[in-house]
């Protein structure tokens, strides 16, 4: 162990070196919590398959962290983060592999296991420091906040040199104090201050002053980061304003993901900063910014959160335009309503284009150019997707393709429920019915419902087969492309013994789409239940 250990110190310090001279240099540390904070968002739930695929493209995307979860919170968590650091964090030019824990010393342990096998890896260590938190939550007085602030860091020090210190609710902490928790997290070791704004309570020019005062107050060699919530709206914007303040690291999530209202965006972060260099003098990201809409695609897929149209970058609607003078004007000159291209935050790709024909080869080298990595039982299950697929539609575009994997992925053939068949009927006339088979471990059940669609039906009759009770608290279906065969695509959202949930089906279909989500749901919500891996701990910052 303290070999593994005395590697990890090294080749940490060294990393954390040309860190620093980086962000001296301009470089601004993208630091993403999509797999930590982002998977707080109500109904999220991700298996270490899903997680591992959303890292993956993280790597390409080329963020400089990435915060792979809350190893104590679960078991899942634990394996998801232990996972990630081995595979994703392997190679010399992966990401930095960062793992949450609050200060308790077993905490800190079990955090450094889950991260000791990757090639760079940090711990980020929390604790509350404001009145109400402290009063509420942790019951300690400020003595005590210190000496377990000075305790957490120092125990991560002995496992790596690069170690992350947030004090929880900062925006409402008493500066005074928090200067001093900071002060002593930086002699204890820590090389990372982060200033979150936890319940979205800054204002842009208020927060960048903050982080404006605690450069100049904190004395250390250390780099200075961000972590704003979106409560007022204002995430991005109190980030840039903390850019500006002298932070050079961002905590952010894709689309905007996180707790409550979530986080700030960051594909918003990253674009403002590259639009507008005069306000941002020599302040650069490593970010491929042609990757964001990708990551955007998978995470909104995966997690079964859709990205509202008019979301900035990203949104479907971002490069649209209705108004007669703003076709006008775009028609004659993209700059005239446009202050990016399309093209740059990957929003126009090649749309690849398979079809029937296809074969396995094709199948996956194509997977393989788009940067998603599926092999053996995953490969096979999302080829046979495919061909299913490709005897209803003429052309499969990359964006079916994606949406093909990540329905894969999002099921568990071992242990999960498998929609064998499903009939329906319905119309002007009599009750709307649907008769399905599903199957488990080779055993099958049969079930039929009456409902207030067809949709309905199927479901009620798959809630019958399955003997799972849940409610619906969610229904969301979309086209992952155009035309009459487009590829619907559902999220639903299922609540049972207070766990919210979400599942995902794609299909030609509406009615086979929206059984396959809600299946999917109940799968998760069976895997969760047999695992207990329901999280009794104080969430992160």
């Amino acid at each position: 162990m303290k070999e593994n250990a005395g590697k990890t110190q090294n080749t940490s310090t060294a990393a954390q070196v040309g860190r620093a001279a980086a962000a001296s240099e301009g470089h601004l540390v993208v630091f993403d919590t999509t797999l930590r904070d982002g998977e707080q968002s109500p109904g999220i739930s991700l298996d270490v398959a899903e997680k591992l695929e959303i890292a993956e493209q993280l790597a390409r995307v080329g963020v400089d962290y990435i915060e792979a979860g809350f190893p104590v919170a679960s078991q899942g968590d634990f394996e998801a983060v232990q996972a990630i650091a081995r595979s994703v964090g392997a190679g010399s030019e992966a990401p930095a592999i960062c793992g949450l824990s609050r200060t308790q010393l077993s905490d800190v342990d079990r955090c450094w296991e889950a991260l000791r096998d990757a090639n760079r890896a940090r711990i980020h260590v929390f604790i509350s420091t404001s009145p109400q938190h402290m009063e509420h939550m942790l019951k300690m007085t400020a003595a005590q906040v210190l000496a377990e602030t000075r305790g957490g860091v120092a125990r991560a020090r002995e496992h790596t040199e690069d170690i992350e210190f947030s004090p929880q609710d900062a925006t409402r902490t008493p500066l005074d104090f928090m200067l001093e928790v900071l002060a002593a997290a930086v002699e204890a070791g820590a090389t990372t201050l982060n200033i979150p704004d936890t319940v979205g309570y800054g204002i842009p020019w208020d927060f960048g002053a903050l982080i404006q005062h605690v450069r100049k107050e904190v004395p250390g060699d250390y780099i200075l980061s961000t972590h704003c919530h979106n409560d007022l709206g204002l995430a991005t914007a109190n980030t840039l304003a903390g850019v500006q303040g002298g932070a050079r690291q961002v905590e952010v999530c894709v689309n905007g993901l996180g707790e409550r209202a979530g986080n700030a965006a960051l594909e918003e972060v990253v674009m403002a900063l590259r639009i507008r260099p005069d306000q941002f003098p020599g302040i650069a990201t490593t970010v491929r910014t042609e990757e964001l809409a990708r990551v955007s695609r998978l995470v909104a897929r995966l997690t079964g959160y859709p990205v509202q149209y008019n979301k900035a970058i990203v949104g479907r609607n971002a490069f649209a335009h209705e108004s007669g003078i703003h076709q006008h004007g775009v028609l004659a000159d993209r700059s005239t309503y446009e202050i990016i291209e399309a093209a740059s935050v990957g929003q126009v790709g090649r749309q690849i284009v398979l079809g029937k024909h296809s074969g396995r080869h094709a199948f996956a080298d194509t997977l393989e150019k788009m940067g998603i990595h599926v092999q053996g039982d995953g490969l096979n299950q999302a080829f046979t997707r495919f061909k299913e697929f490709a005897d209803r539609k003429v052309e499969i575009t990359e964006a079916d393709l994606e949406a093909i994997v990540a329905e894969e992925l999002g099921h568990d053939v071992l242990e999960g429920f498998q929609l064998e068949s499903l009939e329906v009927s319905g119309g002007t006339v009599g009750m709307p019915r649907a008769s399905v088979v599903v199957s488990r471990s080779g055993d099958k059940k049969e079930a039929t419902a009456e409902g207030n669609g067809m949709i309905d039906a199927a479901c009620r009759a798959i809630r019958t087969a399955t003997g799972f009770e849940s409610r619906l608290i969610g229904f969301n279906v979309s086209s992952v492309t155009g035309g009459i065969d487009a590829l619907g695509d559902v999220v639903v959202q299922l609540e049972a013994d207070g766990l919210k949930v979400s599942g995902r089906g794609v299909s030609t279909d509406v009615v086979e789409a929206s059984s396959r989500a809600y299946l999917a749901a109940v799968n998760r919500l069976v895997r969760i239940r047999a695992r207990n891996d329901e999280r009794q701990v104080e969430i992160g910052p």
